[in-house]
C-alpha cells in the first residue's frame, strides 16, 4: 500500500493573506475559495504571452501583444461617447489607444512624450490599428524594463475583483507552499504509471508557465500538467457518484415480486405488443425490484422506443405488491401526457392514478394531498411539486424520474428520500429520451445501471429531414396547405413565445396569426408556457383527436407529445438550437405509419456549427450518433442541462477532450474506496466542495 503524505496543518482562511479582509474574502467566496489552498486550484482559463516585445510597424489585427512605445499625443473627444485617444509610437509604426472609461489623473499621466508599454488585443479601427482598454503602465526612464519571466494567467473572475488582484493573491499562496503545501491525495504508483507531474510541480506550472511554454498545449489543454488535475477532477465526480449509490444501496427498500395476475393483465389489455428491447428491459427492472436494496436503473432509448409503458408496467408492479409507485416529470406538459397515459393504462385494473402539480387550486392540492397519503392512489403523476415538503407518501416503492438531466442529482434524492418511514428507500428508475453518449454515462452516471431500448415498435414510417432557408417560407406554407389536405396534421414550432427584437426569432403567437391569415381553411391551434394548463391541454386534445390540423407551438411539445397522425413538422430558426432539442422535436412526427417529414428552417447565412448541426440531422435519425455529435459540439456541461448537479462545474477536465482517462478512473476509484478512504473524502472537498454531501463515506 503507497504512502499518502497526510495535510501538515488546518487549512488557513484567506484572510491570512495581506490585504484580504472581510469585504475581499467574500468576493472570493464566489470563486469557491475559501482558503488559502483554494487559490492553487483557481485555475487560469487562459494564457497570455507578455514575454516579449513587438514593435508596432509588425502588428495585425487579432494578436494579443505587448507594445512599447512614447506617447505622441494625447486627447479627450466627445463623439458619440466621451473617449480618451492616446497616440502611441516606436519609430516603426503608430498606435491609437482608445479609453472609455478613464479618470484625469490618468489622462494626465499619458501626456506627450511619457514613456509606455501596453498589453492588449489589437484591432481595425476607422484611421488604422488600435488597442481598447489595454493593460498599461508608465515607464518613467530610457533605460531597459525587463519583460515577464513567465506565461501570464488569465483568471476566471467576479464583479469587484480585477485579474491584477487575483494574480498578486494566487503569487502569495505559492509562496505558501513550502509552509503548508497542497496534499497529494493519489497514491504515487498512479501518477507514475500516467506519467503525471506531482501535484505541487503541476500547480507551480499552470499558475506560472514558464516563457519556452506551448500556449497551443496549454490552451487546448494537453499539458502533462491540466491532465494531472483532470484526472483528480474526474476521479472526484466519479466517486461522489459512487458514494451516492453506496449510501442509497445501504439502505432497504421493499421487495416488489412479480405478480403474473396484474401484470399479465396490463400487458395483455395493451393494443400492442412489447418489442424484444422492451420486454429485455422490462425483465432487467423486474430483478432489480425484487431485491431488498433499492433499484437504480437509468433506461435510455431514443424518441418513440416505448419507455412509458415499460415505466407503467413497472409501477403496476409496485401497486400489485402493496406499494406506490411516483412518475415526476420536468414540465408540466409531459406530466399531463403521463397522467392521461397511465390512467388510461391503469384504471381498468382498480388502479387510481392521482395528479400533482404546482398550479392545482387548493381544494384540488388537499385532495390529492389526502389521497397519497392514505394510500388511495397506487400511482402518482406530477411535476417537482412531488418532492416538496407538505406532501407524505403511505407507501411508496417505486420513483420513476423522467428526463433526469433536466433535475439533478439533489432533487432525485429528494423524492426517494420520501421513502416509508420504517426506513425502507423506494426503487429509482430513471428514463431519458436523450440517449447518452458512452462517454457521459461513464463520467456523470456512475451510480446508475444502464438498460438501453434500442428498437423501435414495428410499422413506424421514414422521417425525412430537409433544410431550408428562411427566405423560402412561402413554399413551406404551401406545403403544409398540401399534408393538410390530405389529411395529415402539421407542427410548427418557434423557439420564442414573444417576440425579440435582439433574437429575430419567429414568436408563436405572431406565428400563428400570420399563418391563420395564410391558410384560413385550417383550423390552427396554439400552445406556449405561459397559458393556463387547462388551456394547454385542451388545445392538445384537440389537435389529437384532429379537431385541429395545425399546431404552432414553442418547444414545450419537445418531449411526451404523442399524435400518430402528425406527420410534417416545421422548425423555426432551427440553427439556435442543439442537436438533441432538434432531434427531440423531429420525434413528434414518425409515429404513425405513414413517412414524415421535418423542415429546418434557419436564418442565413449559417454558422460553421449550425451548418455542421443541420447537416447532421439531415444524414441520421440515429439518437446515439446524434448525441455524440452533441456532445463533440456543445461540450457537457450543456448536453446534461445547467440544473444537473456535479459535471457541468468541470473546472479543468473536458468530457470530449479527455474521455481517454475515464477508464483508468474507475480503477483508480475501486483503489482508493478500498484503501485510502479518507483521501476519498479530501478529494471530493477539494473539487466538488458543498456537492459532496450528496455521496459522503
Amino acid at each position: 500500500m503507497s504512502k499518502i503524505r497526510p495535510a501538515a496543518v488546518a487549512p488557513e482562511p484567506v484572510t491570512a493573506l495581506s490585504g484580504v479582509g472581510p469585504a475581499l474574502a467574500e468576493k472570493l467566496t464566489r470563486l469557491n475559495v475559501s482558503c488559502v489552498q483554494d487559490l492553487l486550484f483557481l485555475l487560469p482559463i487562459r494564457y497570455e504571452d507578455r514575454t516579449r516585445l513587438m514593435e508596432i510597424g509588425a502588428l495585425q489585427p487579432g494578436m494579443r501583444i505587448t507594445i512599447e512605445g512614447h506617447v505622441e499625443l494625447t486627447d479627450v473627444v466627445y463623439r458619440r461617447r466621451r473617449m480618451m485617444l492616446c497616440h502611441l509610437a516606436d519609430g516603426t509604426g503608430s498606435i491609437l489607444l482608445r479609453f472609455f472609461h478613464f479618470s484625469k489623473s490618468q489622462a494626465d499621466g499619458l501626456a506627450r512624450g511619457a514613456r509606455v508599454r501596453c498589453f492588449g488585443e489589437v484591432r481595425q479601427g476607422a484611421a488604422g490599428l488600435e488597442m481598447v482598454h489595454p493593460e498599461y503602465r508608465r515607464l518613467e526612464d530610457d533605460s531597459p524594463v525587463a519583460m515577464e519571466a513567465t506565461l501570464t494567467a488569465v483568471y476566471p473572475t467576479t464583479e469587484g475583483l480585477q485579474q491584477g488582484r487575483i494574480r498578486r493573491l494566487v503569487h502569495l499562496a505559492l509562496r505558501q507552499i513550502e509552509i503548508q503545501p497542497p496534499e497529494e491525495l493519489l497514491p504515487a504508483e498512479v501518477i507514475d504509471e500516467l506519467g503525471f507531474p506531482p501535484l505541487l510541480d503541476a500547480l507551480r506550472y499552470l499558475h506560472m508557465p514558464p516563457a519556452e511554454a506551448s500556449l497551443d498545449l496549454l490552451d487546448e489543454g494537453r499539458h502533462p500538467a491540466q491532465r494531472r488535475l483532470a484526472l483528480e477532477e474526474l476521479l472526484s465526480h466519479h466517486l461522489s457518484l459512487r458514494l451516492i449509490r453506496r449510501d442509497v444501496r445501504s439502505h432497504g427498500a421493499p421487495a416488489l415480486a412479480k405478480t403474473e395476475g396484474l401484470l399479465s393483465d396490463f400487458l395483455g389489455d395493451l393494443p400492442f405488443s412489447l418489442t424484444g428491447a422492451q420486454q429485455r428491459v422490462l425483465r432487467e427492472i423486474l430483478d432489480d425490484l425484487a431485491d431488498e436494496r433499492p433499484m437504480l436503473r437509468l433506461v435510455q432509448g431514443d424518441v418513440g422506443s416505448g419507455k412509458t409503458v415499460v415505466a407503467a408496467a413497472a409501477a403496476v408492479v409496485a401497486a400489485a405488491s402493496g406499494f406506490q409507485a411516483v412518475i415526476m416529470a420536468p414540465t408540466e406538459l409531459l406530466a399531463e401526457q403521463h397522467f392521461r397515459n397511465f390512467d388510461a393504462w391503469l384504471s381498468p385494473l382498480g388502479l387510481r392514478v392521482a395528479w400533482l402539480t404546482g398550479r392545482l387550486s387548493a381544494a384540488n392540492r388537499r385532495q390529492a394531498l389526502a389521497e397519497i397519503g392514505s394510500g388511495d392512489a397506487a400511482v402518482i403523476v406530477g411535476t417537482h411539486a412531488l418532492f416538496q415538503a407538505g406532501v407524505e407518501f403511505a407507501r411508496l416503492g417505486l420513483a420513476v424520474i423522467d428526463e433526469q438531466h433536466r433535475f439533478g442529482v439533489h432533487q432525485r434524492l429528494a423524492l426517494t428520500e420520501k421513502g416509508e418511514p420504517g426506513g425502507l428507500r423506494p426503487h429509482q428508475l430513471i428514463m431519458t429520451a436523450t440517449p447518452i453518449p458512452r462517454t457521459l454515462a461513464m463520467a456523470s452516471y456512475a451510480d446508475l445501471d444502464t438498460s438501453t431500448i434500442d428498437e423501435l415498435p414495428p410499422g413506424r414510417g421514414e422521417v425525412r429531414t430537409v433544410a431550408v432557408p428562411s427566405s423560402r417560407r412561402a413554399e413551406v406554407v404551401d406545403r403544409v396547405r398540401l399534408a393538410c389536405a390530405s389529411g395529415s396534421q402539421a407542427y410548427w414550432v418557434c423557439p420564442l413565445i414573444d417576440e425579440s427584437e435582439q433574437l429575430q426569432y419567429q414568436a408563436a403567437e405572431e406565428t400563428a396569426v400570420v399563418l391563420r391569415d395564410a391558410l384560413p381553411e385550417l383550423e390552427i391551434g396554439l400552445v406556449h408556457g405561459r397559458m393556463k394548463a387547462a388551456q394547454k391541454q385542451d388545445a392538445m386534445e384537440r389537435f389529437k383527436a384532429g379537431a385541429m390540423q395545425l399546431l404552432v407551438a414553442t418547444t414545450v411539445i419537445e418531449v411526451g407529445v404523442d399524435v400518430p397522425n402528425a406527420s410534417l413538422m416545421i422548425i423555426e430558426n432551427s440553427e439556435r438550437m442543439g442537436l438533441a432539442q432538434l432531434h427531440q422535436l423531429r420525434g413528434r412526427v414518425g409515429r404513425g405509419s405513414a413517412d414524415s417529414s421535418c423542415v429546418l428552417m434557419y436564418q442565413a447565412p449559417l454558422g460553421e456549427i449550425a451548418e455542421r448541426r443541420l447537416r447532421i440531422l439531415r444524414q441520421t435519425s440515429d439518437g446515439f450518433r446524434i448525441a455524440e455529435e452533441d456532445l463533440r459540439l456543445r461540450g457537457p456541461g450543456e448536453v446534461l442541462g445547467t440544473r444537473q448537479t456535479g459535471m457541468m462545474q468541470l473546472r479543468v477536465a473536458d468530457l470530449t477532450r479527455d474521455q481517454d482517462l475515464l477508464p483508468g478512473v474507475r480503477r483508480i476509484a475501486d483503489r482508493l474506496l478500498a484503501r485510502h478512504s479518507g483521501s476519498v473524502k479530501r478529494l471530493l472537498q477539494r473539487w466538488i466542495g458543498d456537492a459532496a454531501r450528496y455521496g459522503q463515506v
